[in-house]
């Protein structure tokens, strides 16, 4: 199952996306939650009345005539894994880690799979990082990796946007990774029953059609099922929690000269069975300051 966020007709919603088409849920069956937390807090319950649903309603509405948000649009926690690729180990001049590389991005860079993307008016080391993420289905601590599948809702496409100037500044990362528009997600939630292995899923990343980074899930160092035991042993993950497994090598900053991204880039993060992004870069806008 496919499931989307999406604003229609002035308000936002959680659908089905069936094809071309996506399944209005708050009009096929307007006793489940309008958002997608929610909507995975009912757990089996829930995905079994959408699946009925989905099959068999005619509330139906074209996917070009929606407007597709970030499938979570306000993650409980944003957590994102460093250095998890060999190739990009490499890249970085890094050592392999032992352990997951793990940081923060702030839930507010958070936007949906179209939408734009700022070049900060303090940076110009504006990069890209496509990546794997998933989201956790149910709260959750102490899950052995066997049983991670179990807490995993589904999995979705991600830019782990880069202020790399700003990322380099403190040990942590987190400030130049969550500049808002800086995390792009979507373009829906894919369900794990749809994947036959999250671990062996092409991913790629063009700007301006360009090819800039081409690998598969399969060559993580650490892979989805790792990192649910590895976090969820240090503090509990709720239902929600967007992880973001970590980008393979390509990216701007370590090309010979550096390419960083300049405004009118198009950036697009594909991942086989589960969508595509498409983002643009904008100068940030006068009107972001608010005080």
């Amino acid at each position: 199952m496919k499931l989307a966020t999406f604003s229609y007709a002035g308000s936002t919603r959680v659908g089905v996306v069936r094809g071309e088409e996506i399944v209005d849920l708050a009009s096929a069956a307007p006793e489940l939650p309008r958002d997608l937390v929610g909507f995975l807090a009912l757990g089996a319950r829930g995905r079994q009345r959408a699946g009925e649903v989905a099959s068999a309603s005619a509330a139906r509405l074209p996917l070009a005539e929606v407007r597709l948000e970030a499938p979570i649009p306000r993650p409980p926690k944003y957590l994102a894994i460093g250095l998890n690729y060999a190739d990009h180990v490499a890249e970085s001049g890094a050592e392999t880690p032992k352990v997951p590389t793990l940081f923060n991005k702030q839930s507010t860079c958070v936007v949906g799979p179209y939408d734009e993307v700022h070049l900060p008016r303090v940076s110009s080391a504006l990069d890209y990082e496509g990546e794997l993420a998933f989201v956790i289905g149910k709260r959750c601590r102490h899950v052995p990796r066997r049983r991670a599948p179990d807490v995993i809702a589904g999995y979705l496409v991600a830019n782990d946007v880069s202020v790399r100037d700003w990322q380099l500044r403190t040990p942590t990362w987190t400030i130049g990774k969550s500049f808002d528009t800086h995390g792009p997600l979507g373009p829906w939630l894919t369900t794990g029953d749809e994947l036959s292995d999250p671990h062996g899923l092409g991913i790629r990343t063009t700007v301006n059609g360009e090819l800039r980074q081409s690998s598969n899930t399969k060559n993580l160092i650490f892979d989805c099922f790792a990192l649910v035991e590895h976090l969820s042993t240090a503090f509990t993950l709720e239902v929600g929690d967007v992880v973001a497994t970590g980008t393979p090598s390509g990216v701007g900053i370590s090309m010979k000269p550096p390419r960083l991204l300049q405004v009118g880039d198009v950036v697009e993060v594909e991942i086989d069975g589960l969508g595509r992004l498409r983002n643009e870069v904008v100068r940030e806008p006068e009107e972001t300051a608010r005080f």
